[in-house]
């Protein structure tokens, strides 16, 4: 059997004198990839370091700017709070707050309710809050992405910056009043005079029962996200009912959340929010209406 030169050869392969020209044979290379693998790792794990060290600063750093309380010590961007026109159910004069509906045509605006939206979008129009451009935040509910295109359409605004939130807008669930006249409205506003934290009795369709309290938590979060997401932007937020933006403007003003229906919003209404001063025309009459830890107000 013919050996190979090197087979007798050893370590390292400079020293055989059948290697005159000191070539290494393929059998080391091995080795040598070994070597330069241990010395990629080396290099790997010197350079990876400050980058992820760095990435941990820049994650911190995220992590404060997401931070929003109620009420906030500034805001980024400029808002707007429109309520969205009547709805069918509405226009029978019914209760009807299961997100299951939401989506439902009989959700959606009534004839009355589309001229209100109209007058509503002339009214952002002609307060200019769409001259640079905005982003229109409608709940899903079908009233209040109705109108939100019915803004985007007079304001002269690009389909493609509506912007559909799925849940932190859903109507206020009023549990067991749920298909009531809405004049039983009136007894959840008494409880809510009482404590946010009450709520409407439950019922066993899916409709939620919600406090004021957690409604404050939803529209919170949302701000949240808006005050995240965008920086020096204007915002036009669409609700289908009035106790989101009710809930939402005390807890920007920070005012005495068992109060907030004295913010009612009408259907179609339109208002700016403006953090140093409430509307003149819905100024509570209690002195004590000021919070200095909503929700906590009591």
């Amino acid at each position: 059997m013919l050996r190979s030169p090197a087979a007798s050869c050893s370590f390292p392969p400079v020293s055989c004198p059948s290697n005159p020209r000191n070539v290494v044979p393929h059998i080391f290379k091995p080795n040598i990839v070994v070597d330069r693998r241990q010395m990629l790792i080396s290099l790997t794990t010197i350079s990876v370091t400050p980058l992820l060290e760095s990435t941990n600063i820049l994650a911190t750093s995220n992590a404060n700017a997401s931070l929003f309380q109620m009420p906030p010590y500034r805001l980024i961007n400029r808002y707007f709070l429109v309520r969205a026109g009547e709805s069918e159910f509405e226009s029978l004069g019914v209760i009807n707050t299961n997100p299951v509906a939401k989506t439902s045509m009989d959700s959606g605006l009534s004839i009355e309710g589309r001229r209100q939206t109209a007058r509503a979008a002339l009214k952002l129009k002609a307060m200019g809050a769409c001259d640079q451009s905005c982003w229109i935040w409608p709940s899903i509910t079908q009233r209040a992405y109705q109108a939100a295109e019915i803004i985007a359409s007079v304001n002269g605004i690009n389909r493609s910056l509506i912007v559909p939130e799925y849940s932190f807008l859903d109507a206020r669930g009023l549990g067991a009043f749920e298909g009531k006249t809405l004049d039983a409205v009136a007894q959840v506003y008494e409880a809510d005079n009482i404590s946010p934290n009450i709520k409407p009795p439950p019922i066993d369709d899916g409709t939620p029962n919600e406090s004021v309290s957690d409604v404050f938590v939803r529209v919170t979060q949302l701000m949240s996200i808006l005050e995240t997401q965008y920086s020096g932007d204007t915002v036009v937020i669409v609700s289908p009912d009035s106790d989101n933006l009710t809930v939402l403007q005390a807890g920007l003003l920070g005012l005495d959340l068992r109060k907030h229906n004295d913010l009612f919003f009408s259907p179609g209404e339109v208002r700016e929010v403006n953090p140093d001063e409430i509307p003149a025309y819905k100024e509570p009459a209690s002195g004590a209406f000021k919070c200095s830890n909503p929700p906590s107000c009591i």
